[in-house]
């Protein structure tokens, strides 16, 4: 009965353990927000860079399999290259070593009854008051609630080590050990889906003598292998790319673990040197042995970054070989699907709006695709008569890709408020609002191009072509609002300056402007005897051509706040 309430104790230290992990992890990002985006933009950097950013971005989140399935996400979005994606999973390892610092210089050296129920108590009161630190109460509230999880694993785990002595026996059966212990890492880090849980644990049990410090050193290891099944698993069902990325992860960790756990006994050596304080052998509750187990985890990642990062393109083409390309991936789809992996939607909710901001780019460009059609057709009339097949033709591309844009906004508008339901930052809420107007107006922009493409269809039908001195008059005005799609094309994601937000001031009334003057045009033809109908119908395209140089106005007052 005492063995069965003290698995019941370990079992809830770990669930508060694991709360308290996700509790902090989620004010870390509220905090950082911004600064996690300011780390993202250096992934596109060297392979070194790479590196510091995986490390930098899994030490704010807590979670290398978070970081790690969105650069899957991102890979398959288009964000990352294979290349680069290395580098940052490379660095995810590193970083992910940080729990286990944690846990080893403040678990096991202090009586955590001591710090965690301050924590929590101080966490909380920060978090319900109003002041512009509140995000901090969660990072101090997760904070207490992780080594209040500690400290229940900790002193239960001693009563049910009496009862499984097998544990003690098969810890001292030489390299079969070592390989168990690996085993048993893995499958641990496969239950809890999280590889740092699972090396709190092995801390914790090693603490305790329930298991001997070499197997606590395969275990480890073993975790790192455990923790790429998530992202294997995740990378089911997307493009051949993320595919590729999920296996580098795969093979980066299965690699490192078949060098790591023959050369244990060196690697423990260069652990022990590089460690200030030495263990006491067979003593329980050594403080120093959690530490000695950190520096492990510590060392093994960096010395397989060190291993395989010179061989980083040779890397990419291994997985390349390994996993062939997908020629169907390179049409574009009849209907638009937002792939995300939901494992990272959920553990790095920052992160999402950073992949949302990719497919509004996408969408700005598919807006602007629509309107150079359209100007191309237009300026094609001033050559020759367009045939009604041709005109057809167009307005039926058109009507696809704005059928498409609908579907954009609908994914993308879900997605982001699907992001708003997990833990921002109120900087980043905002970021989301903004974003979702962006996508509005970016659909209301196709739209009036297929409207574009219907004046002129109609144009063709009806007999009722524009002569070359509308024509003539029209393209500088055309001209005018293709040079706000490529502004905006290349702004988006930024923040105007000054100087540029005057420049799409001064050009959003120059092309008022002009549609005052061309709808002047258009009256005076009228007036002088020509075709109506096909005035009202020049009339029309100049007013749904102004209505787009609106839209991007619009969209670059957003990009101002």
């Amino acid at each position: 009965m005492e063995v069965l309430s003290a698995l019941f104790h370990i079992l809830g230290g770990l669930c508060l353990f694991l709360y308290g992990m996700k509790v902090m992890s989620d004010g870390i990002q509220q905090t950082a927000g911004n600064r996690l985006q300011r780390t993202l933009n250096f992934m596109t950097g060297n392979r070194l860079v790479a590196v510091l950013t995986g490390f930098a971005v899994t030490g704010i989140v807590q979670a290398s399999a978070a970081v790690t399935l969105m650069v899957v996400a991102f890979v398959n979005a288009g964000l990352l290259t294979l290349t680069q994606s290395i580098g940052v999973i490379m660095g995810a390892n590193i970083g992910t070593t940080v729990t286990a610092w944690i846990v080893s210089l403040v678990g096991f050296s202090m009586r955590l009854s001591e710090v965690a129920l301050p924590a929590v108590g101080i966490g909380f009161i920060c978090g319900i008051i109003k002041w512009k630190h509140r995000n901090l109460g969660a990072v101090i509230l997760g904070f207490g609630l992780l080594f209040m999880g500690l400290d229940m694993m900790t002193r239960s785990a001693p009563s049910v080590g009496d009862s499984f002595t097998i544990v003690a026996e098969v810890s001292n059966l030489g390299f079969l050990s070592n390989l168990i212990g690996a085993g048993a890492g893995i499958l641990l880090t496969l239950i809890l889906q999280s590889s740092s849980a699972s090396t709190a644990i092995t801390l914790t049990m090693a603490f305790n003598g329930f298991i001997g410090y070499e197997m606590a050193a395969s275990m480890i290891i073993g975790s790192n292998v455990g923790t790429t099944l998530q992202t294997a698993l995740a990378s089911i069902g997307t493009k051949t790319a993320a595919k590729r990325a999920a296996m580098v992860h795969v093979l980066f960790n299965v690699f490192g673990t078949f060098w790591a756990l023959p050369l244990l006994k060196p690697l423990l050596a260069l652990v022990a040197f590089a460690t200030p304080g030495a263990m006491t052998p067979g003593m329980l509750n050594d403080p120093m042995v959690p530490v000695h187990l950190a520096m492990l985890h510590t060392v093994f990642n960096v010395a397989n970054t060190i291993i395989f990062l010179p061989f980083v393109k040779q890397f990419a083409r291994l997985v390349t070989f390994l996993i062939k390309e997908d020629k169907n991936e390179k049409l574009m789809p009849e209907h638009y699907r937002l792939e995300y992996l939901s494992g990272a939607m959920h553990d790095a909710p920052e992160l999402n709006i950073h992949r949302a901001e990719k497919e509004i780019r996408d969408m700005a460009g598919l807006a602007s695709n629509m309107y150079d059609k359209f100007s191309a057709a237009l300026n094609s009339m001033l050559e020759t008569t367009i045939s009604e097949d041709a005109v057809s033709a167009l307005v039926e591309e058109l009507k696809n890709k704005e059928n498409y844009a609908d579907e954009m906004r609908e994914a993308l508008t879900a997605f982001l408020i699907e992001c708003t339901r997990k833990k921002l930052s109120r900087r980043s809420e905002q970021r989301v609002l903004r974003l979702t107007r962006i996508i509005a107006e970016l659909e209301d922009m196709t739209d009036e191009c297929y409207s574009l493409g219907l004046i002129l269809e109609r144009s063709v039908r009806k007999n009722q072509p524009f002569k070359n001195k509308e024509i003539t008059a029209l393209l500088p005005y055309v001209a005018m609002v293709s040079q706000f799609f490529s502004f905006l094309q290349e702004m988006l994601g930024n923040v105007l300056s000054e100087e540029q937000s005057a420049w799409a001031l001064a050009l959003e009334n120059k092309i008022d402007k002009s549609r005052k003057k061309l709808r002047k045009l258009g009256r005076k033809r009228i007036e002088a005897g020509k075709d109506v109908k096909t005035q009202l119908l020049f009339i029309d395209m100049v007013r749904r051509i102004e209505k787009l140089g609106d839209y991007c106005y619009n969209i670059a007052e957003v990009l101002s706040k």
